[in-house]
Protein backbone atom coordinates (compact mmCIF):
# COMPACT_ATOMS: atom_id res chain seq x y z
CA UNK A 1 0.00 0.00 0.00
CA UNK A 2 1.43 3.50 -0.62
CA UNK A 3 2.24 6.16 1.90
CA UNK A 4 -0.78 8.48 2.03
CA UNK A 5 -0.78 11.54 0.50
CA UNK A 6 -4.35 11.59 -0.28
CA UNK A 7 -6.33 14.36 -2.22
CA UNK A 8 -9.35 14.47 -3.16
CA UNK A 9 -11.02 11.92 -1.38
CA UNK A 10 -13.72 9.41 -4.12
CA UNK A 11 -12.20 11.24 -6.92
CA UNK A 12 -8.15 10.51 -7.09
CA UNK A 13 -5.78 8.99 -4.22
CA UNK A 14 -2.21 10.11 -4.35
CA UNK A 15 0.55 8.12 -2.63
CA UNK A 16 4.04 7.40 -2.48
CA UNK A 17 4.94 3.91 -3.16
CA UNK A 18 5.36 1.36 -0.12
CA UNK A 19 6.19 -1.90 -1.84
CA UNK A 20 8.09 -3.55 -4.60
CA UNK A 21 4.41 -4.15 -6.12
CA UNK A 22 3.90 -0.65 -5.83
CA UNK A 23 6.80 0.25 -7.70
CA UNK A 24 6.34 -2.16 -10.62
CA UNK A 25 3.20 -0.93 -11.31
CA UNK A 26 4.44 2.77 -12.16
CA UNK A 27 7.25 1.19 -14.12
CA UNK A 28 4.32 -0.76 -15.84
CA UNK A 29 2.54 2.45 -16.48
CA UNK A 30 5.91 4.28 -17.64
CA UNK A 31 6.82 1.76 -20.42
CA UNK A 32 3.01 1.99 -21.77
CA UNK A 33 3.24 5.74 -21.82
CA UNK A 34 6.71 6.10 -23.77
CA UNK A 35 6.57 2.78 -25.67
CA UNK A 36 2.99 2.26 -26.06
CA UNK A 37 3.03 -1.40 -25.50
CA UNK A 38 2.78 -3.86 -22.35
CA UNK A 39 6.43 -3.85 -20.70
CA UNK A 40 8.24 -2.73 -17.74
CA UNK A 41 10.27 0.80 -18.11
CA UNK A 42 13.28 0.58 -15.11
CA UNK A 43 16.64 2.03 -14.86
CA UNK A 44 19.56 2.56 -12.50
CA UNK A 45 17.54 5.56 -10.73
CA UNK A 46 14.98 3.88 -9.51
CA UNK A 47 15.88 2.41 -6.32
CA UNK A 48 17.06 5.51 -4.95
CA UNK A 49 14.02 8.06 -6.01
CA UNK A 50 10.12 8.23 -4.69
CA UNK A 51 7.82 7.05 -6.92
CA UNK A 52 4.20 8.83 -6.49
CA UNK A 53 1.03 6.74 -7.36
CA UNK A 54 -2.33 8.69 -8.57
CA UNK A 55 -5.35 6.57 -8.56
CA UNK A 56 -8.83 6.86 -9.66
CA UNK A 57 -11.49 5.90 -7.82
CA UNK A 58 -11.75 2.09 -9.18
CA UNK A 59 -7.91 1.70 -7.75
CA UNK A 60 -6.25 2.16 -11.51
CA UNK A 61 -3.26 3.63 -11.90
CA UNK A 62 -3.84 6.77 -13.54
CA UNK A 63 -0.25 8.76 -12.94
CA UNK A 64 2.74 8.37 -12.00
CA UNK A 65 6.38 10.40 -11.79
CA UNK A 66 9.42 10.08 -9.86
CA UNK A 67 10.88 12.32 -7.13
CA UNK A 68 14.33 13.19 -5.81
CA UNK A 69 14.83 15.75 -2.75
CA UNK A 70 18.49 16.73 -2.50
CA UNK A 71 21.13 19.18 -1.30
CA UNK A 72 21.64 21.87 -4.41
CA UNK A 73 25.69 20.42 -4.13
CA UNK A 74 24.08 17.09 -4.98
CA UNK A 75 22.60 17.76 -8.09
CA UNK A 76 25.55 16.41 -10.20
CA UNK A 77 24.38 12.74 -9.24
CA UNK A 78 20.57 13.26 -10.46
CA UNK A 79 19.31 11.80 -14.08
CA UNK A 80 19.34 15.42 -15.93
CA UNK A 81 22.55 16.03 -15.09
CA UNK A 82 24.03 13.30 -17.33
CA UNK A 83 22.65 15.36 -20.06
CA UNK A 84 22.70 18.75 -19.05
CA UNK A 85 25.52 20.97 -16.88
CA UNK A 86 23.67 22.27 -14.83
CA UNK A 87 26.44 24.03 -12.44
CA UNK A 88 24.29 27.28 -12.41
CA UNK A 89 21.65 26.17 -10.61
CA UNK A 90 23.32 24.22 -8.76
CA UNK A 91 25.63 26.95 -7.71
CA UNK A 92 21.97 28.73 -6.29
CA UNK A 93 22.22 26.50 -3.60
CA UNK A 94 18.77 25.66 -1.66
CA UNK A 95 17.04 22.50 -1.83
CA UNK A 96 15.98 20.91 -4.68
CA UNK A 97 13.10 18.26 -6.50
CA UNK A 98 13.77 16.84 -9.27
CA UNK A 99 11.03 14.68 -11.11
CA UNK A 100 11.26 11.98 -13.40
CA UNK A 101 9.24 9.65 -15.91
CA UNK A 102 6.30 11.90 -15.22
CA UNK A 103 3.15 10.64 -17.30
CA UNK A 104 -0.60 10.36 -17.20
CA UNK A 105 -2.47 7.30 -18.99
CA UNK A 106 -2.64 7.62 -22.65
CA UNK A 107 -6.83 7.09 -21.93
CA UNK A 108 -7.02 9.37 -19.46
CA UNK A 109 -6.44 13.19 -19.90
CA UNK A 110 -8.55 14.44 -17.59
CA UNK A 111 -6.76 17.65 -16.24
CA UNK A 112 -7.92 16.87 -12.47
CA UNK A 113 -5.12 14.16 -12.95
CA UNK A 114 -2.24 16.94 -13.23
CA UNK A 115 -3.77 18.93 -10.57
CA UNK A 116 -4.14 16.51 -7.98
CA UNK A 117 -0.33 15.30 -8.88
CA UNK A 118 0.75 18.73 -8.40
CA UNK A 119 -1.15 19.60 -5.28
CA UNK A 120 0.56 16.74 -3.68
CA UNK A 121 4.51 18.08 -4.98
CA UNK A 122 3.26 21.18 -3.46
CA UNK A 123 2.77 19.62 -0.09
CA UNK A 124 6.58 17.61 -0.42
CA UNK A 125 7.62 21.03 -1.73
CA UNK A 126 6.45 23.11 1.46
CA UNK A 127 7.71 20.11 3.97
CA UNK A 128 11.00 20.09 2.35
CA UNK A 129 11.16 24.00 1.68
CA UNK A 130 12.22 23.22 -1.91
CA UNK A 131 13.14 26.05 -3.54
CA UNK A 132 13.25 24.84 -7.55
CA UNK A 133 11.73 21.69 -8.89
CA UNK A 134 12.79 20.73 -12.25
CA UNK A 135 13.48 17.74 -14.63
CA UNK A 136 12.97 16.25 -18.42
CA UNK A 137 9.99 17.18 -20.28
CA UNK A 138 9.57 14.32 -22.72
CA UNK A 139 8.43 15.17 -26.51
CA UNK A 140 7.40 11.80 -28.76
CA UNK A 141 10.17 10.24 -31.07
CA UNK A 142 13.77 11.58 -31.77
CA UNK A 143 12.80 14.37 -35.21
CA UNK A 144 12.35 17.75 -34.20
CA UNK A 145 10.63 18.82 -37.18
CA UNK A 146 7.01 18.14 -35.80
CA UNK A 147 7.73 20.81 -32.88
CA UNK A 148 9.52 23.29 -34.78
CA UNK A 149 6.66 25.30 -33.57
CA UNK A 150 6.77 24.87 -29.91
CA UNK A 151 10.34 24.97 -29.42
CA UNK A 152 10.45 28.78 -31.54
CA UNK A 153 7.71 29.46 -28.86
CA UNK A 154 9.97 28.40 -25.89
CA UNK A 155 13.21 29.78 -27.19
CA UNK A 156 11.13 33.41 -27.55
CA UNK A 157 9.21 32.99 -24.54
CA UNK A 158 10.14 30.88 -21.59
CA UNK A 159 14.28 30.12 -21.59
CA UNK A 160 15.58 29.95 -18.26
CA UNK A 161 16.85 32.91 -16.52
CA UNK A 162 20.47 33.23 -17.41
CA UNK A 163 21.82 32.71 -13.64
CA UNK A 164 20.50 29.11 -13.50
CA UNK A 165 19.97 28.48 -17.23
CA UNK A 166 21.42 25.02 -17.91
CA UNK A 167 24.35 24.60 -20.10
CA UNK A 168 24.87 21.94 -22.84
CA UNK A 169 26.75 18.84 -22.14
CA UNK A 170 26.11 16.80 -25.17
CA UNK A 171 28.08 16.57 -28.05
CA UNK A 172 24.59 16.91 -30.24
CA UNK A 173 22.29 18.87 -28.93
CA UNK A 174 19.24 20.52 -30.80
CA UNK A 175 18.85 24.05 -30.59
CA UNK A 176 15.29 25.20 -30.38
CA UNK A 177 15.70 28.68 -32.21
CA UNK A 178 17.66 26.29 -35.29
CA UNK A 179 14.74 23.58 -35.98
CA UNK A 180 12.73 23.93 -38.79
CA UNK A 181 9.45 22.45 -39.59
CA UNK A 182 10.36 21.11 -42.95
CA UNK A 183 7.08 20.62 -43.98
CA UNK A 184 6.54 18.09 -40.99
CA UNK A 185 2.43 18.29 -39.54
CA UNK A 186 3.16 20.36 -36.23
CA UNK A 187 2.84 18.78 -33.11
CA UNK A 188 1.43 20.47 -29.92
CA UNK A 189 2.75 21.27 -26.59
CA UNK A 190 2.82 18.21 -24.45
CA UNK A 191 0.41 18.87 -21.12
CA UNK A 192 2.86 18.62 -18.70
CA UNK A 193 4.85 21.37 -20.20
CA UNK A 194 2.26 23.56 -20.58
CA UNK A 195 1.25 22.86 -16.87
CA UNK A 196 5.17 23.84 -16.11
CA UNK A 197 4.49 27.10 -17.94
CA UNK A 198 1.33 28.22 -16.57
CA UNK A 199 3.13 28.44 -13.09
CA UNK A 200 6.02 29.93 -14.44
CA UNK A 201 8.39 27.66 -15.61
CA UNK A 202 11.37 27.73 -17.79
CA UNK A 203 13.35 25.58 -20.05
CA UNK A 204 16.85 25.03 -21.52
CA UNK A 205 17.28 26.90 -24.77
CA UNK A 206 18.31 23.20 -26.47
CA UNK A 207 16.80 19.84 -26.38
CA UNK A 208 18.41 16.29 -26.38
CA UNK A 209 17.48 12.88 -27.71
CA UNK A 210 16.88 10.28 -25.70
CA UNK A 211 17.75 6.70 -27.15
CA UNK A 212 16.83 4.96 -24.53
CA UNK A 213 12.93 6.17 -24.56
CA UNK A 214 13.56 7.29 -28.24
CA UNK A 215 12.03 10.30 -27.07
CA UNK A 216 13.49 14.27 -27.26
CA UNK A 217 13.29 16.10 -24.07
CA UNK A 218 13.91 19.66 -22.72
CA UNK A 219 15.05 20.50 -19.17
CA UNK A 220 12.54 21.74 -17.76
CA UNK A 221 12.49 23.97 -14.08
CA UNK A 222 10.35 26.10 -11.99
CA UNK A 223 11.39 28.27 -9.21
CA UNK A 224 9.04 28.11 -6.52
CA UNK A 225 9.71 31.63 -5.38
CA UNK A 226 7.99 32.56 -9.25
CA UNK A 227 5.27 30.97 -8.92
CA UNK A 228 1.69 33.19 -9.06
CA UNK A 229 0.37 33.54 -5.72
CA UNK A 230 -2.83 33.30 -6.85
CA UNK A 231 -1.64 29.58 -8.25
CA UNK A 232 0.21 28.85 -5.64
CA UNK A 233 -3.00 29.22 -3.47
CA UNK A 234 -5.05 27.03 -5.68
CA UNK A 235 -2.65 23.85 -5.41
CA UNK A 236 -2.29 24.33 -1.85
CA UNK A 237 -6.04 24.24 -1.57
CA UNK A 238 -5.86 20.75 -3.04
CA UNK A 239 -5.72 18.83 0.59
Amino acid sequence: MAADLSLHPGRYHVGITASREDVQACQRLRHQCFFHAPGVDADRFDGDWQHMMVRDAAGTLVCTLRLRISAATDIASGYAAQVYDLARLAGNGGVLMELGRFCVAPDRWDPAILRTAWGALTRLVDAHDVTCVFGCTSFQGTDPAPYAAVFATLARDYLAPPEIAPDRKTNQPIILSEVTARRAPQAPMPQLLRSYLAMGGWVSNHAVVDQSLQTLHVLTGLRIADVPPARAKVLRALR
